[in-house]
This record gives structure tokens, sequence and C-alpha cells, in this order.
């Protein structure tokens, strides 16, 4: 090879890198930036330890109950809402592809073959011709401020989006199933707690029958115990119903018919009780950890690259295009020939006049992205706030445990001895009675605060998001690059 054509050679390989760095550069818009607030070094009742990767952390199990566990695993399989959530996983992916098949060559191919011929008395020709022939048209729009470009990068942000929407309906179902459980074991200690105490001042009601007989209590006395016991059995019912709702429901998170999992449930395993350990970690360990905070951030990014997506539709885009026509015609009785045209060339459009429309769609998807961002900033602090409230909540509900059980013993020492006090003729029925109230009060309240620590649990590791992706898979990941 002569010395001067690999001067050419090597000035042409320059000229072709120069271009394609050119072209590279000319990308509108500012790239996103992941966006950054300042936070508090801890939670105020939380340690200064990061939580690490608690997306993994089957925080459930901590209650221990292995029917839990069960309708969990299979919730997260056949959940309604995930599956919808997951479902449009596909969708963006797709729209990745669509977004950036602008910026491609576009070929389209048409053959065609056509029998043509004349009847009749005017006809001027005889016999039949076969035309056959075909058409290829290419075109090809230079990205050259890239609006494809850009408009992929924010269909892949998109496509982000979309998985960490279905990360948060996995952790909106873990929520909802998880407290609905709670909330039957609930029902279902009410139930035991006024059967107990029907049973209870049933005893009374006939002891004091049985006083009235022996001329030691009166008819208003026995007025005031069949009361009690008719008020008992009036709460259970309605006990039951909410006992059942929360069956139907949570059968129908599980994708099941509402009335399946009636039998089941209704084999009672006791409250819930949560023996893990509090893991809320720091405020920044939620911009990684929740899914409606990498959302927003996703929803941000989008926003951005849509930025650039209309500023290049302000400058001037060249379009290559051409098209070849081959055709063969033979007819009757002549031999066949062949023609083929074609034609290439570019064209340049120049947004000039548009009543600026184009640089109002530059607002308006700036106005966007200060939306999102704001947007953004907001789903961060909601996370802070709902860790600190979970996390005064289950410090202070769990304080009120031991009194409330030392209040349920108490109350039942005294119903036992106004009860022998009433039997010996020392004290009137009404402080049975009162004993008795004193008893069912402080049984329900115990119930209501075991209920209500439990689901205080349940938002604390929800709002540190803590629990929507299977350990065994990990996290699952777009698989589009921007260009």
């Amino acid at each position: 090879m002569s010395t001067s054509l690999r001067t050419r050679l090597s000035s042409l390989n320059y000229a072709a890198s120069a271009l394609i760095l050119l072209l590279a550069g000319c990308v509108s818009g500012a790239d996103h930036v992941p966006p950054q607030m300042p936070l508090p070094a801890k939670f105020e009742e939380g340690g200064s330890k990061s939580n690490g990767k608690v997306v993994t952390a089957e925080w459930w199990t901590a209650y221990r109950d292995k029917r839990l566990d069960g309708l969990v695993t299979h919730g997260l399989r056949e959940n309604l809402d995930v599956e919808q959530a997951l479902e449009n996983i596909n969708a963006a992916s797709a729209n990745v592809t669509v977004a950036g098949a602008g910026g491609l060559p576009s070929l389209t191919v048409g053959p065609s073959h056509t029998l043509s011929g004349e009847k009749g008395r005017l006809r001027t020709s005889v016999g039949t011709t076969n035309t056959t022939g075909g058409e290829a048209s290419l075109s090809w729009l230079l990205d050259f401020f890239g609006q494809y470009r850009r408009s992929r990068e924010s269909a892949i942000a998109s496509l982000g989006a979309a998985y960490a929407t279905a990360d948060n309906a996995k952790l909106t179902f873990l929520k909802d199933l998880v407290e609905s459980y709670i909330d039957a074991r609930y029902y279902q200690e009410r139930i035991a707690l006024s059967k107990g105490s029907l049973k209870s001042r049933q005893q009374t009601y006939e002891l004091t029958q049985l006083q009235v007989k022996a001329g030691a209590a009166s008819r208003l006395d026995v007025v005031q115990a069949e009361g009690l016991v008719q008020s008992t059995k009036s709460e259970i019912p309605g006990l039951q119903q909410s006992f059942t709702d929360s069956a139907h429901h949570i059968a129908t998170l599980i994708g099941m018919p509402a009335s399946s999992l009636m039998g089941e449930l209704q084999k009672s395993a006791g409250q819930p009780v949560f023996r893990g350990d509090i893991r809320a970690g720091i405020p920044a360990d939620l911009i990684r950890s929740r899914p409606d905070i990498r959302k927003a951030e996703r929803e941000l990014a989008a926003a951005v690259a849509d930025i650039g997506a209309a500023e290049a539709q302000l400058y001037p885009s060249i379009t290559l295009s051409g098209s070849i026509s081959p055709s063969w015609v033979k007819s009757s009785g002549a031999s066949g020939g062949s023609l083929t045209s074609w034609s290439f060339g570019p064209s340049l459009n120049l947004p000039i006049f548009d009543g600026g429309t184009l640089r109002a769609n530059v607002e308006i998807e700036k106005s966007d992205a200060r939306t999102q961002y704001l947007a953004w900033k907001a789903a961060v602090l909601n996370g802070v706030e709902e860790v600190e409230n979970a996390l005064t909540a289950v410090r202070r509900d769990t304080q009120t445990l031991q009194p409330l059980r030392r209040q349920v013993q108490t109350a039942q020492e005294s119903l036992a001895l106004s009860t022998t006090s009433y039997k010996d003729g020392a004290s009137s029925l009404l402080d049975v009675l009162d004993a008795q109230r004193s008893v069912s009060d402080a049984e329900a309240s115990l119930a209501a605060t075991v209920q209500q620590v439990a689901k205080d649990y349940v938002d604390l590791y929800v709002a540190i998001g803590a629990g929507y992706l299977d350990p065994k898979q990990g996290a699952a990941k777009p698989t589009a690059k921007s260009g």
C-alpha cells in the first residue's frame, strides 16, 4: 500500500472518529443526576447503624405462625394486584423498543403481481399482460441531537419505575395480608373472651336466682344479672361477623374465593406476637429500600430525559430516504422486458415558524421534571415520617402491655373475692357485676393492645421497605441499557 493511500485512509479514520464523537456529544438536554437531600443521621428513637439489605428480610416469620407464613408465600405468587403490576413491566419493556425505534433505519418491502387484459368491441389489444414488480423503501432519520436517544432513556427510566411499582404492590400486599390476619386472630380472641364472660355471668345469674329463692336477693338483682347476660350475648354475633370479613379479605388477597379459608382460619392459633428485633436502620436507607421512593426517582429521570427529547425538536433534522422499484412485464405473444426505477436523497426539516409550540413543549417538560423532583422529596419525607411514627408506636404501645396484663389479673382476683363475698351475704350483687365488667373491659383492652402492637411492627417494617423481594431470586432489574 502506497504512503499516500495510507495517509488518506488514516485521515478518513480520524474524520469518522471525529464525526462519531461529534454526534455523541450533540445529545440535547442535561443528563439525569440522582437527587440528593439532607437527612438526619438517625431516627429520633432509632440507632445509628444501617439496616443493610432489608428488602429480602422475611420479617413476618418473627410472629412464629406457620399458617401466616404459608399465606404470605402463596399470596406473593397469586395476589392479583401484584400480578397486574408485574404485567405492566412487560408493557414498559416493550415501550423501550418503541422509543428507540425512531432513530433506526426503516425498510419497507412490497412485492406485487398483476394480470391485465381487455375485452369488448373497443379493445385495443389481444391477450393478457403479466406485470411483476416490487418496491423497497428505506428511510433513516439521523438523530444528530438525540431526540430518540433521550426518548429511549425516558422509556428505560419508566421501565425502572414499573419495577419499583411492582415492588410497592408487593409491600402493600404484605401490609394488608398480615394486618388482616392479625385482625382475624384478634376477633377470635374477643369471641373466646366474650364466651368466657358469658359463662361467668350466666353462673352469676343462676346464683342470683337461688339467692332470691332463699330470700337473700331481690327481683332487681335477678333483672340486673340477666341484663348483663343478654348484653354479653349481643356482642358475639358482631365479633363473629368481623372475623368472617377478615377471613374473606385474606382469601381475596391471595387470589382465592372469599369463603375458601374459613375452615382453616377457624382453627384458632392465638393472637400473633412479634418476637423479632427492631431494625429501623437510618433515614438514608430509605432511598435505597423503599420502592415508592425509587419509583419517584425513576419518574424524575424519565422527566429529565423528556426535556432533552423536547429540546432536540428545536433543531434541524435530516432524513435519508431512498427507494427502488424493479418490474418485469410480459405480454401474450411478445417477449418480456424489465424496468427498474430508483431514487435516493436527503431531506432537511427546519422548524422555523411553529407559533412557539416547540419551546412551549420544552417548558412543559421542565415543569414536569420540577414536579417529579418535588414528588421525590415528598416521598422521602413521607417515608421518614412513617418510620418515626412506627418506632414511637412500637415503643409506646409495648410499654402498655405489662400494666394491662396486671390489670387483668387484679380484675380477676377482685371478681373472685366479690363473688365469694356475695355468696356469704357480705356484699351486694352490684359488686359482683361491677367486677365482671372490669374483667371484661380489662381483657378486651389487653387483646386490643396485643393486636395494635402486632400491627405496629407491620407498619415499621413496611415503612423501612422490608421483605418485598424473594431472597432466593433477588431483585429483578431492567435489562435495557441507555444509548
